[in-house]
């Protein structure tokens, strides 16, 4: 089996992390898979080179800077190596095999980065390559950096790009767990996570696998998370699922919008799930829900709405926080969905401006980690679709 195996800073935090992370690598190699390492800069040190900075730099001396924690990690995993008898070599910018390519602002030159990771790929059978993350150069051979996560990044796209079984993100935690065990009593490790549903919970402070990484991982590419104390990499953890698309989608429904209104709506506790629990016991589904400083919005389909209407009048009758109900529609939903969404800055801007250049309205907009969703007439749907599609 082909694996790369990604090794974060807490699993490389001292030299004792290091020998253990080298005794997973080797056992590895003596059960005849092909191996090949992406290493993080060890603890924290980035962050520490960052803080050190504080004078002027451009962004050429700042990568250079950043790059020294990753370059010390590939040295001390590679003697790690050498010392249990595994044949490693250490890859970094300026390397002659080395594979990530990127332009000037670190935007990835897929088609030179896949032709040298094949070629990388190709000597496996002879060699541990030990390759820093978060790194890049360009084709002139300056040092660029691929952002936040980088390391992750390194990893998936390596794994892709060197036809990999499998991509382990080896980490200091037991994989993605059912909450945080800092807070939470009873927190267990979660054994498959689709990769949309991790994309949510990374984007919203789940720090398991950057989402940045995850665009690259396809339906032929496993990736797993495992705990750096777990000594295995090929077992345990959580496996990751899926791919990550980005995906336009239109309801063939309308939607009704329902409001409730009410002065004090923002400081009484339940009351959206009263409302909630109202339209379930009269079985009317919830599309989506919007809310404001005085107001709640949920859109149901436009068959049922005046007996949704009927159910929350009951509550703003029963209920002396609230003041009223109002329905409206039709409404059409257009909803843009995409891992890159919340790393592309003027998103709202980039869907919404079109809309309003061809003069039409976006009466509703409901965004969330990874997804933007329009409310709009329903005789502008299909317009709205086509110039959405366009822009996307």
């Amino acid at each position: 089996m082909r694996v790369v195996a990604k090794f974060g800073g807490t699993s490389l935090g001292s030299g004792d992390r290091v020998a253990r992370a080298a005794d997973s690598i080797a056992k590895a190699v003596e059960s005849g898979h092909e191996i090949a390492v992406v290493a993080s800069a060890m603890g924290s040190t980035t962050d520490e080179l960052l803080d050190e900075i504080e004078f002027e730099v451009d962004d050429a001396d700042r990568a250079e800077i950043v790059s020294m924690g990753e370059r010390t990690s590939v040295r001390m995993l590679k003697a790690a190596l050498t010392a249990r008898g595994v044949d490693a070599t250490f890859l970094e910018p300026g390397s002659e095999d080395w594979p990530v390519i990127t332009n000037e602002v670190g935007e990835l030159d897929a088609e030179a980065t896949r032709e040298r990771a094949a070629k990388l790929a190709a000597d496996l059978e002879n060699t541990v390559p030990v390759i820093t993350g978060f790194l890049a150069q360009t084709l002139a051979g300056d040092v660029t950096t691929l952002g936040r996560g980088g390391s992750d990044t390194t990893a998936v796209m390596l794994g892709k790009f060197m036809d990999a079984d499998e991509v382990v993100i080896v980490t200091d935690v037991e994989g993605v767990m059912t909450g945080d065990p800092r807070v939470v009593e009873g927190a267990r490790n979660v054994a498959r996570i689709t990769v949309d549903e991790l994309r949510n919970l990374s984007f919203r402070g789940a720090e398991v696998v950057a989402p940045s990484a995850l665009v690259y991982k396809d339906e032929d590419l496993d990736v797993r998370v495992v705990h750096y104390q777990h000594g295995d990499l090929l077992a345990g953890g959580t496996r990751i699922e899926g791919t990550f698309e980005n995906l336009i989608d239109m309801r063939e429904e309308s939607l009704a919008c329902i409001t409730v209104a009410g002065r004090a709506i923002r400081n009484r506790p339940g009351i959206l799930a009263d409302l909630s629990v109202a339209l379930r016991d009269e079985d009317i589904n919830i599309d989506a829900v919007a809310s404001g400083m005085d107001s709640i919005t949920f859109y149901v389909d436009t068959g049922i709405a005046e007996k949704a209407q009927a159910t929350l009048h009951d509550e703003v009758v029963g209920d002396e926080s609230l003041s009223s109900v109002t329905v409206e529609g039709e409404f059409a939903v257009v909803r843009v969905m995409g891992g890159e969404l919340p790393n592309r800055p003027g998103v709202i801007s980039d869907i919404v401006g079109p809309i309003a250049a061809a003069n039409m309205t976006v009466h509703d907009i409901i965004t969330s980690a990874t997804s933007v969703a329009l409310f709009v007439d329903w005789s502008d749907r299909e317009d709205v679709l086509e110039i959405v599609q366009g822009e996307f």
